[in-house]
């Protein structure tokens, strides 16, 4: 009888322990679950907000799509006639691995002559288009390249379309080359311990004479995934205009006329 009152009290404790644990960890569990709710609509809220962009930009780009789309058909009227005369000089620089797609190139550049543009640099960091060239120019049948035009005259050329093919050697080898021969200038007319000065008309003249100068394009379209210019010599970008266009495997035809529109039309102020 007293072993069964020992087991049933020995009982009793037990149940008391396990009220007390339970009574313990129900606030730990309330929070857990309280917690694992907040975690949950952060989750969907961020689910929500991704389909809300990945929306946006879906319907931007069927948008955009459409646009280029009517402009190529002609159908809206401001984009019909395109005014060229500020249009002098058109750069475009492509992607390395982009621009390995040689016949995207040519078809580029047939439709910027359809279009009426006639001087075009093209650039990109390898010279990968440097090592097409021969083939550029003959599948485009009437273009010629900017060595053989003649550079007093390059603007009045209105029969051909003259390109220039240059890549980040280019450059390189254009600021190597123009230090050395201002150096070498200030050398020859060094006086005492001055120090030297260059400023940025001499080293546009310095360019110049060594033959890396270059006309400054009015207008730079950029094709490739990022938003710059890849090294194209910064000193024949002072006032060129900067236009990503995307990736060359999405060029349209609607998307250069509205960018040279969109240009034409910019007032530009150069300063005193």
């Amino acid at each position: 009888m007293f072993a069964l009152d020992r087991y049933y009290l020995q009982l009793c404790r037990f149940m008391d322990l396990g009220d007390k644990i339970q009574r313990c960890l129900r606030p730990v569990v309330h929070a857990s679950c309280v917690w694992n709710l907040v975690k949950l609509l952060l989750r969907l809220l961020w689910h929500l907000l991704h389909l809300a962009i990945s929306i946006w930009y879906l319907g931007k780009g069927i948008g955009l799509m459409l646009q280029s789309y009517l402009i190529a058909s002609g159908l809206l009227r401001r984009y019909r006639v395109l005014n060229l005369s500020n249009l002098r000089y058109l750069a475009i620089v492509i992607d390395s691995e982009e621009a390995r797609h040689t016949l995207r190139v040519v078809e580029l550049l047939s439709w910027l002559s359809d279009i009426g543009v006639k001087h075009v640099c093209l650039y990109d960091m390898e010279g990968v288009l440097k090592g097409s060239k021969k083939i550029i120019l003959k599948k485009l049948g009437d273009a010629r390249p900017l060595e053989v035009a003649d550079e007093r005259n390059l603007f009045l050329e209105k029969k051909h379309m003259v390109l220039e093919f240059v890549s980040f050697s280019d450059g390189k080898e254009g600021a190597a080359k123009a230090a050395s021969f201002l150096c070498s200038k200030y050398l020859k007319c060094a006086d005492g311990d001055q120090e030297p000065v260059f400023t940025e008309p001499e080293m546009t003249n310095a360019l110049g004479a060594i033959g890396f100068g270059g006309p400054e394009p009015d207008l730079l379209l950029v094709y490739g995934p990022t938003r710059c210019h890849f090294g194209f010599p910064a000193w024949r970008l002072r006032y060129t205009e900067i236009e990503h266009m995307g990736p060359l495997k999405h060029m349209k035809y609607g998307a250069i006329i509205k960018s040279i529109c969109k240009f034409t039309m910019v007032r530009q102020n150069y300063g005193s």
